[in-house]
């Protein structure tokens, strides 16, 4: 009795330290979200009443050459994706070594993360000015060495080159972020006694890797991957707003931009709503397929 009196205690004090946070989330989430779904069957420009219009928003969206061409934008931006992952474990390697000021490095690699997206975003425009930008700068100077004339692109407003031109930025933002972080600890905690039975096996550097390191630290891969991904398709709006306005001719536009134009630049929030229940339910199928399809991989 004494003990059941005790466990009902200890349930009572923990729904009390999550009420604070569940009330938050069930006023500031949940009831937004759920207003949003109803609001995806509606027609609303915030000037008159709304009106219902059944599944018209859905139809709509489904025949819209934007959204389809916006959804290749998000995906193609992705592709950065693998490249800052690999990166981010690369470093977390080289900064797990037991070398001098290795926390001075760190921290320097972290930096980007922490600094305003704005700040980042207004300076990498500058570095991709096509008249004294750093890269077409160097692209130059490269060309006087080999003696022959080279000019390098016009990489925001350029639709060939302005996709690729965000996705080195992301790269580079990305790769000392906190990915590397997670691996970091990642590596901190695989048991060395499995590096110690892989050298008196005679395993190289490479073997140690592939057969110690990569499988302890695949749960983190996996969990890096999938919210990579999750947040790949919900990223993009903040460096197009501020480099390249969604240009050229769409070029950089976002589903996530295009969710703005439709709910804040053109009041279509009914549309705006049903894209994002569209996006949810695209991220929510790739999740679940990355879950069914990896997750047995997974070395826990």
């Amino acid at each position: 009795m004494g003990q059941l009196k005790n466990t009902t205690k200890e349930t009572i004090a923990a729904y009390a330290f999550l009420a604070p946070n569940l009330t938050g989330f069930l006023i500031f989430t949940s009831i937004p979200v759920l207003a949003s779904l109803g609001l995806s069957f509606m027609r609303w420009d915030l000037l008159t009443a709304p009106r219902f219009v059944g599944i018209d928003n859905f139809i709509q969206l489904f025949r819209d050459p934007l959204f389809w061409k916006y959804c290749w934008n998000t995906i193609y931006l992705m592709l950065a994706i693998p490249f800052s992952i690999s990166g981010s474990l690369i470093l977390a390697l080289a900064l797990n070594q037991k070398i001098k000021g290795v926390v001075f490095f760190r921290t320097i690699y972290f930096l980007p993360t922490i600094c305003s997206g704005v700040a980042i975003f207004m300076l990498w425009r500058l570095v991709y000015n096509p008249e004294f930008g750093i890269f077409n700068t160097m692209i130059a100077k490269f060309g006087e060495i080999i003696g022959v004339p080279l000019k390098g692109p016009f990489w925001l407003s350029d639709e060939k080159w302005a996709k690729p031109a965000l996705i080195i930025m992301g790269i580079w933002q990305m790769v000392g972020g906190y990915n590397m972080i997670l691996y970091l600890a990642a590596l901190q905690g695989v048991p060395r006694h499995l590096y110690e039975a892989a050298e008196i096996d005679g395993a190289n550097s490479w073997q140690k890797f592939w057969a110690v390191t990569w499988p302890q630290i695949s749960p983190t891969t996996f969990f890096i991957a999938t919210m990579s991904i999750i947040g790949g398709f919900q990223a993009g709006f903040d460096p197009a707003y501020i480099m390249t306005g969604g240009g050229p001719n769409g070029a950089t536009t976002t589903i996530i931009y295009y969710i703005y134009n439709h709910a804040f630049e053109w009041y279509h929030m009914g549309y705006a709503a049903a894209i994002s229940w569209v996006l949810f339910l695209i991220i929510f199928l790739i999740t679940l397929a990355k879950w069914k399809l990896f997750s047995n991989e997974v070395t826990y």
